[in-house]
């Protein structure tokens, strides 16, 4: 299924130089290559247009600190070194929810009351593992960076699946949250001096109460009361900065890319990605096409080829030249396949500019590797 014209190409280093694009966002499926991607156009903005860069991942894994030639990577930016010029300037770092929730809350309660809520385990729990709490984090993350003003452009490489966005949601789950009678049933204790919460709750909703205690357990109940009361004062100003990091990303500031693979699967996330983004006025600057088979002779069919390679063997002569031709048929069809795929995408989105990167020969695990898609991303033609 083709579409029949070729989307717009899309310069991306016309993003990467541009001054008032302070904020780039790469999401997409796992394993298309979206890490990698970040890295490359961190390093490309620092290289190339001199911009003061910094590259926040929240993918646990560590193939971007191993390719900045870094050990590794925590909740500090750290520079990366043996960029081409030394002027470049560029840090990269790896999202740790735990610790920067523990930052917000030193930064936002006296040390006191910081201690209190370090010691509640449901605090304990909810900073480590509870399931939203990663990308909550990487809002006041990006939030943080962003309010710094120490960088020229801040590269985000999120999470894979559709979790990718999750951090999107953020803000208003959390609204719902606060905003939820669970919650203010669970704050009534603290702000009514302290009243053991079963018996505030049993006052009025016996059968509620002994029916949650009996789910969720009297401790787990305590502790989760708790750690809502000492975290009252903390939640207005929760729901403020991570509505103001949304509107940042809303903001003409923020570039999206959606990074895929031209398989059925990426492609069709990019196409849920690409329609959640515009539904969420957030703006799409384009798509990156990644590990794209190219053809060195385009208008040689894989058809017209496997003629040629049946006549020369049928002939008996030039080997080498048949040997070649079937390798190019071989290249051509899977061309056609992932060009079928990739217009699915199209179809839907057919505005939306692509940026088409090679397959490279080998893995990227180094500054070389990375600066070889940077310098794909300097050819702005989409013809593929």
């Amino acid at each position: 299924m083709r579409v029949n014209a070729e989307p717009p190409g899309l310069e991306v280093d016309a993003i990467l130089a541009d001054p008032a694009i302070r904020i780039v966002v790469c999401c997409g499926s796992g394993g298309v290559g979206k890490t990698t991607t970040a890295a490359a156009l961190a390093l490309r903005a620092a290289e190339q247009h001199g911009r003061r860069t910094v590259v926040l991942t929240i993918d646990p894994a560590r193939r971007l600190a191993q390719a900045l030639g870094l050990t590794e990577l925590d909740n500090t930016p750290r520079q990366v070194k043996g960029l081409q010029p030394d002027s470049a300037e560029l840090q990269a770092m790896m999202l740790d929810m735990k610790r920067t929730f523990d930052e917000v809350v030193l930064a936002h309660t006296d040390p006191k009351k910081a201690e209190e809520i370090f010691a509640n385990p449901f605090y304990q729990a909810m900073s480590s593992t509870f399931s939203g709490t990663q990308e909550y984090m990487a809002m006041e993350k990006l939030g943080q960076l962003r309010a710094r003003d120490e960088w020229d452009l801040i590269v985000v490489d999120t999470p894979p699946s559709r979790s990718a966005l999750d951090f999107l949601d953020a803000p208003a789950r959390l609204s719902r949250f606060l905003d939820g009678k669970m919650l203010r049933l669970l704050l009534a204790p603290a702000r009514a001096g302290g009243r053991s919460v079963f018996n505030l709750v049993s006052a009025s909703f016996g059968l509620f109460s002994r029916t949650v205690t009996k789910i969720l357990g009297a401790q787990l109940l305590t502790d989760l009361s708790g750690f809502v009361g000492a975290l009252d004062s903390m939640f207005g100003g929760f729901r403020e900065r991570a509505e103001q990091t949304y509107r940042v990303l809303q903001a003409p500031e923020t570039a999206f890319l959606v990074v895929a693979a031209p398989e059925p699967d990426a492609v069709r996330e990019a196409v849920y990605f690409a329609g959640r983004l515009a539904a969420d006025r957030m703006p799409l600057a384009g798509l990156v096409l990644n590990r794209v088979v190219p053809v060195a002779a385009p208008r040689l069919s894989a058809g017209d080829a496997r003629a040629a390679m049946a006549r020369l063997e049928e002939l008996g002569t030039h080997a080498s030249t048949a040997d070649v031709l079937r390798v190019h048929a071989e290249l051509a069809d899977q061309h056609d396949r992932q060009a079928e795929v990739s217009g699915r995408f199209f179809q839907e989105h057919p505005s939306v500019p692509v940026a088409r990167v090679p397959a490279q020969p080998a893995d990227v695990h180094d500054l070389d590797g990375l600066r070889s898609i940077g310098v794909t991303f300097a050819v702005t033609s989409s013809a593929g």
